[in-house]
């Protein structure tokens, strides 16, 4: 069975597709960002576009943008992203929606439930404490050695000239 792409698993009534959609690549917006003439890419498909067109100016209107990295359009990211995170990408290292894990980017990606990584992660943590505890002692531990040995070092020249006027 084929998994449905971005574009089959959008649910949004009041908004269609192609508001929806980069007009470089034609997908769903992925990481969207803001040019100062108001339209909207992604940022990876805005990059990519000014680095082989060596110009910094909108690949719609052809005005040149001010800014050299354009801010994230987060009504159009929230917009998007109405889903619950509810997956966690274990490539991608991030946690991720239903309609993300159907798009392209995360292809042959690997998920696991937000839940189960989150309690792996604070088992992980625990036992991460409890390890820098024992090393934060362990150096305690060393600290201390230190000065005893170097107490050492002072006290055994003293002692063998302790030795040698006894001797005289």
């Amino acid at each position: 069975r084929a998994l449905p792409n971005r574009k089959q698993t959008l649910k949004m009534d009041s908004f269609s597709v192609k508001e929806m959609s980069c007009p470089i690549c034609c997908e769903i917006f992925r990481a969207p960002v803001l040019l100062s003439c108001s339209h909207s890419f992604c940022k990876e498909c805005l990059q990519q576009f000014c680095r082989t067109k060596y110009t910094k100016e909108c690949p719609v209107c052809r005005r040149r943008s001010s800014k050299d990295d354009p801010p994230c359009n987060l009504v159009l990211k929230n917009l998007l992203h109405h889903e619950k995170l509810n997956l966690f990408c274990l490539e991608e290292k991030q946690p991720v929606c239903l309609m993300c894990r159907d798009s392209q980017k995360h292809l042959n990606h690997t998920f696991r439930p937000i839940s189960e990584v989150v309690s792996a992660h604070t088992v992980g943590q625990m036992e991460l404490k409890s390890l820098q505890e024992k090393l934060k002692h362990r150096e305690k531990i060393k600290e201390e050695c230190v000065k005893i040995s170097q107490h050492i070092q002072v006290r055994i020249p003293i002692k063998s000239q302790i030795h040698i006027y006894t001797q005289l």
